[in-house]
């Protein structure tokens, strides 16, 4: 393993907006190949609580559909806005895949829920670290509906499950730039 790589990859991982991505699709096998990566996330007690839900084709307008009734449906009278549903409705339009990342609770109580998330969140993160070593842009949205309770019930979730996020991929034809840290790591690292 070669550690200068796997930094580059670290370093060079950065969100791209979805109507920044130019349309162009990602082949499913390379989609097949990151849930693989997600796959080896750390998971105390071997629960590997994370699931994904994988829309492609004309299944992205279809989610995006969906997303924006929702938001619609939920959103009470005097909170709506029409340019909220809009955006939400047209969100995948250049994204190739999305795919709803979500935390299943397993059978072992005595896992903590948090470890539970934890462990999704790791999945999320190898996902995204190896579509930028293929290349493939990403953006790792908590918008809209994702964490509204009828997202869950619309998924056929359980009510202990819990949704993270909405993961866009596709490609983009600029790079997204430089990355920064607004806090120096020395300010974040306590030796003793």
């Amino acid at each position: 393993m070669d550690f200068s790589q796997l930094a580059t990859i670290i370093k060079l991982r950065r969100t791209t907006k979805p109507p920044k991505m130019n349309g162009q699709k990602v082949p499913d096998e390379q989609i097949h190949q990151l849930l693989e990566l997600a796959d080896w996330a750390p998971t105390h007690g071997h629960t590997e609580p994370w699931r994904f839900i994988v829309y492609a084709g004309d299944k992205v307008a279809q989610f995006c559909q969906q997303h924006a009734e929702l938001y619609k449906q939920q959103a009470p009278e005097d909170k709506y806005q029409p340019e909220k549903y809009e955006k939400l409705l047209h969100m995948g339009d250049k994204s190739s895949h999305i795919i709803v990342a979500y935390m299943r609770r397993g059978d072992l109580p005595k896992i903590p829920v948090l470890e539970e998330i934890a462990a999704t969140s790791c999945a999320i993160q190898n996902l995204l670290l190896g579509a930028t070593a293929l290349g493939i842009a990403s953006y790792w949205g908590s918008g809209g509906m994702a964490y509204h309770p009828a997202m869950k019930e619309v998924l056929g979730l359980r009510e202990e499950d819990v949704v993270l996020g909405i993961l866009y991929l596709g490609y983009a034809a600029n790079y997204a730039g430089e990355g920064k840290r607004n806090t120096p790591l020395s300010e974040k690292v306590q030796w003793i």
